[in-house]
This record gives C-alpha cells, structure tokens and sequence, in this order.
C-alpha cells in the first residue's frame, strides 16, 4: 500500500491558513486533519476533538512525558502538540495528513519526518493581516499586537518551505492549495510501487529496476 503524504500548513496567525485547509478537507478525498492537542480554550464555534483537542496542562504534560506527542510547543502561554500515533496510523494506511502548525512546530516534524512537505501561507501585506486579525474580534487589543509581532518573525521563514502561497483571495489560494497537495500524490516516491508494478508486465531484466 502507498503510504500517504504529510503535509504541513504554516504561516502567521490571520493568513488564513485554517480557513484555506477546510476547504481542501471538503474538496478533496483521502485528505485527514491531523488534530492537535491544546490547553488553550475554544474560540468561536471550535469544537473539542474537531479543531482541537482541548485539554488541561497537566493532561498535556504527561503526553508529552510518556511520549506521545511528536512535537509540541508553547505558544502564547498555551501548549500545542501533534499526536505521533495519529500520524503514522493514517500515513500508514495511505490517508494523507494535513496539519495546521505553527513555525516551530513544523520545524521539528520535518527534522523528524523529512519527507513532509511544507507549505507556507502568506498575507498579501502587514496591513492586511493586521485588519483581519481586528476584524474577527477574537482577541483583545495585547493579543493582536503580540501576534502581529510573531508574525514579522515567522513570515522570514517562509523560505524553510517547499511551496508558498500568497492569501489574497480565498478561491485562488485554495485552488493554489489543492494543487500542491495533489501535486503531492504524483512525487516518485509516491508513484514508484505503480510504475514498478507497471514495468514488470514489460519483461525483461531491468523490469525489477525502480
């Protein structure tokens, strides 16, 4: 069985990195969420085991004592976590896993999950990032200006990542989006037990070659 593909959704908070995977979840078959673990609480209409799994710090703390989680970090006062079990068991099965993830936390999977593809979603400019995290009041005044200053911090990283997409309209990024997850299926390292299959129904000695 092919194995699936990680991939790995990040850029600063008001890109539009959530509302840009929901769509491909919904446009596209055998693509699967990878729900993370949080001790912050919900925001909005987020529901527990949906957008996240919304959990206490001690809770927390012993996942990542018993090692359960592949990476986790501290943001903003509140711990985020990726589970490892989650992750292999759908990668395993040939699903194709998306997540949403800070920076940091798509730093470690890729030193630990090499093959992971990475995307990073980008604002069209400072300004408007800035209206959009005001405009969806789920923040107070501190908050926004403490995720407008990790944003200049993150957005100079864009190029640790394989592939960017600029949000400045929500249809054409998603199509930009969905494009590269099924780019994503067509790698060779995706595609080299079909064409081995293929090759041995021409014969020959090379047919074994991959």
């Amino acid at each position: 069985m092919k194995r699936g593909s990680l991939i790995i959704v990040s850029g600063p908070s008001g890109a539009g990195k959530s509302a840009l995977v929901g769509h491909a979840l919904a446009d596209l078959d055998n693509l699967e969420f990878s729900v993370s673990y949080t001790t912050r609480a919900p925001r909005g209409k987020e529901r527990d085991g949906v957008e996240y799994f919304f959990i206490d710090r001690r809770e927390f703390e012993a996942r990542i004592a018993a090692g359960e989680l592949l990476e986790w970090a501290e943001v903003h006062g509140n711990y985020y976590g990726t589970s490892r079990r989650f992750i292999d068991d759908r990668t395993g099965r040939g699903t194709d896993v998306i997540l949403d993830i800070d920076v940091q936390g798509a730093d470690i999977i890729r030193r630990k999950r090499p093959e992971a593809v990475g995307i990073f979603v980008m604002p069209p400019s400072f300004e408007v990032l800035q209206t959009r995290l005001t405009r969806r009041s789920l923040d107070d005044a501190e908050v926004i200006r403490r995720r407008l200053e990790r944003a200049c911090g993150e957005i100079r990283r864009y190029h640790e990542y394989d592939y960017l997409v600029v949000n400045d309209g929500l249809d054409a990024a998603v199509r930009d989006l969905e494009a590269i997850i099924l780019s994503t299926r067509r790698r060779m390292s995706a595609m080299s037990g079909a064409a081995r299959t293929i090759m041995k129904t021409f014969g020959g000695t090379h047919a074994e070659n991959p």
